[in-house]
């Protein structure tokens, strides 16, 4: 898969105190890099509980839980777009409501 954009991740990773995902962003970055994905259930079986589905984005669990990373991902052009990268409390935020701030992104 062709994952835009690798920046997203390390200017999470450079601020401050979030140095700790570093080394499982750069993981998941070269799992997916490497995937060839057709649908969801390839993603399940490369990430299995770590990862789900809401308002048409995929989540994946980072670090233990400690971090969200929310993408899209359009199998038919093998492409993954990061949308968001956060901590598990601000993930939490963007659920309240519904997911309104979600479904925004």
């Amino acid at each position: 898969m062709r994952v835009i954009s690798k920046k997203r991740l390390r200017l999470f990773w450079e601020m401050p105190g979030r140095e700790n995902s570093r080394e499982a962003l750069q993981v998941w970055h070269v799992v997916a890099s490497k995937a060839e994905w057709q649908h969801f259930d390839d993603v399940k079986q490369d990430f299995g509980a770590r990862v789900d589905q809401a308002h048409g984005k995929t989540i994946f669990d980072i670090r233990n839980n400690d971090h969200r990373l929310i993408c899209s991902i359009d199998y038919q052009r093998h492409g993954v777009l990061v949308l968001w990268v956060g901590t598990h409390a601000e993930y939490d935020v963007l659920n309240k409501n519904n997911g309104k701030k979600l479904k925004e992104l």
